[in-house]
């Protein structure tokens, strides 16, 4: 495997221009995007965004370009329920011509090595280390199977073998932290604060990486689309900047036994002295805050047990608890005891996936079969983050019903169910998964669902290209139907599981 920031520029537009590193979400199969990004690409070749704009005819009969900030919904927004109550996570699909463009601009040659250099800085103090940099798969794994694993490696390992130097550990994150990104902390970040304010011009990188972020957000300055690797890329820059500017801050106050370990935006401050650790919090607290982000004082703790809290609560609760499950009924209900614990928890979906394996191959089941789906049901209806994998169980479960009038009553009582929480998108998409061999045609009022039948739906608002553009997008498709006719009734683990091979996945995250 290889950090991106190992990768020359080259390298680095081929990765970006992934089906994988576009979107990181899980959507059934069928939906591809390989083809638009390849059609998109080859558009824009030795093009600016800008020469494809439409146009207007203002009062005073003059021609006026039409921007994307100046169009609503330029991105497409899954809103995905976090748990199963009223708090969700919006996933984007950015618009393919801002997002192919963006990359283009970036995989530059002399713009990929400002990048590259500003990360050596970010990254100089060994006292800092950050492990969420995007990383490409080398092996039949997917990329994001390989991060998974990677957290584990660099984060849980490393954290329990520094026990032996530090009898401390403070744990924080970062609130909100995508949804609450300054874009123009971007600028800052690559050509420090001073020369952005005093350089607005257009070709500095930094710049044209904030025009495009506001390009699809409707000219807002707060936030930057969750959904892709690019994006975390970009939360990157700006984490990495606040890494360096911490660094600073740390040696002024004259810390020196210490060591940080941050994934993402998510801390881990070890000391031998929980003042120092404290001050480190609050010097961290101090920079976040210029750059609009602040810490999560609810998830904000200090122990002194490093090797106990090292481990996340779910996996140490399913390690020393994990019970012999006799029948399956017993196996869903301890899984369910699990839910109500460590819900969304990544022991939860690991449960999950053990679960449908041990049932994928069974032909008939003479126990009550509803009572199993109603478990299920419980589980993912409080757990958003299981969806894809608890359909799959579903699908299975409801292959074992001879009776389709009582899978239709199933799947109606379904539906009913996630009707009453909000932003139920996700689950729609893998509920038609389940469907769609059953009836093609049955109506989820999700704007993706309504993509599978319907091809003149529009996913993205394109209002802003010339229409030659426009046919272009319209014209390509996102649906494969080649996969609609091959998949099965019940879905194919592969599908829906992260790893392709059972490689210390008992221990990745």
């Amino acid at each position: 495997m290889k950090r991106i920031i190992e990768l020359n520029y080259t390298e680095a537009k081929v990765f970006f221009l992934k089906e994988e590193s576009y979107f990181s979400f899980d959507l059934p199969q069928y939906f591809v995007f390989q083809k638009i990004l390849k059609e998109v690409a080859k558009k824009l070749d030795g093009k600016l965004l800008s020469d494809f704009y439409a146009s207007i005819t203002t009062d005073n009969g003059k021609q006026k370009s039409i921007k994307p900030f100046d169009c609503e919904s330029v991105n497409y927004t899954l809103l995905n329920n976090k748990d199963g109550k009223f708090a969700w996570r919006p996933l984007q699909l950015i618009h393919p011509a801002i997002y192919v463009s963006l990359v283009y601009k970036i995989t530059e040659e002399n713009n990929w090595k400002i990048i590259i250099d500003k990360f050596k800085e970010f990254q100089a103090n060994p006292k800092i280390k950050c492990h969420s940099i995007p990383i490409q798969s080398e092996s039949e794994q997917s990329d994001k199977a390989v991060t998974v694993t990677q957290w584990w490696h660099l984060i849980e390992q490393q954290s329990i073998e520094l026990a032996l130097k530090f009898e401390y550990v403070l744990h924080t994150d970062i609130s909100d932290c995508y949804g609450s990104i300054y874009t123009h902390s971007v600028p800052w970040a690559l050509h420090s604060k001073p020369t952005a304010k005093a350089d607005r011009n257009k070709s500095l990188l930094g710049n044209v990486i904030d025009d495009n972020l506001r390009n699809m957000t409707y000219g807002q300055t707060n936030g930057i689309p969750q959904g892709s690797v690019l994006m975390d890329f970009i939360a990157e820059i700006v984490l990495g900047y606040a890494d360096l500017e911490l660094s600073k801050k740390i040696t002024q106050a004259k810390i020196e036994d210490y060591q940080i370990i941050r994934y993402r935006d998510d801390y881990r401050i070890f000391s031998n002295n929980p003042q120092d650790a404290d001050l480190i919090t609050k010097l961290l607290t101090e920079i976040l805050i210029d750059l609009g982000l602040r810490l999560n004082a609810q998830k904000t703790l200090v122990t002194s047990n490093v090797v106990r809290d090292s481990i996340k609560p779910d996996k140490l609760y399913w390690i020393t608890s994990k019970k012999s499950a006799g029948s399956l009924q017993e196996h869903l209900l301890i899984i369910h005891d699990l839910s109500n614990k460590f819900p969304n928890s990544g022991s939860l979906i690991k449960a999950l996936t053990k679960f449908f394996n041990r049932i994928k191959n069974i032909k008939e089941y003479k126990q009550n079969i509803e009572v199993l789906i109603s478990v299920l049901v419980d589980i993912a209806y409080k757990n958003p983050k299981t969806y894809p994998i608890a359909s799959a169980i579903l699908s299975k479960l409801l292959s074992l019903i001879e009776k389709v009038e009582v899978q239709e009553k199933i799947l109606i009582a379904t539906l009913k169910k996630f009707d009453k929480i909000p932003n139920t998108g996700h689950i729609k998409l893998w509920l038609q998964r389940i469907t769609i061999k059953i009836d093609r045609n049955k109506k989820y009022e999700e704007p993706l669902c309504e993509k599978v039948n319907d091809k003149t739906v529009k996913i993205w608002n394109s209002d802003w290209l010339n229409a030659d553009f426009q046919k272009l997008l319209a014209e390509t498709t996102i649906i494969d139907e080649l996969i609609i006719e091959k998949i099965d009734k019940v879905i194919d683990s592969k599908e829906v599981e992260l790893f392709k091979l059972d490689y210390e996945t008992e221990n990745a995250k």
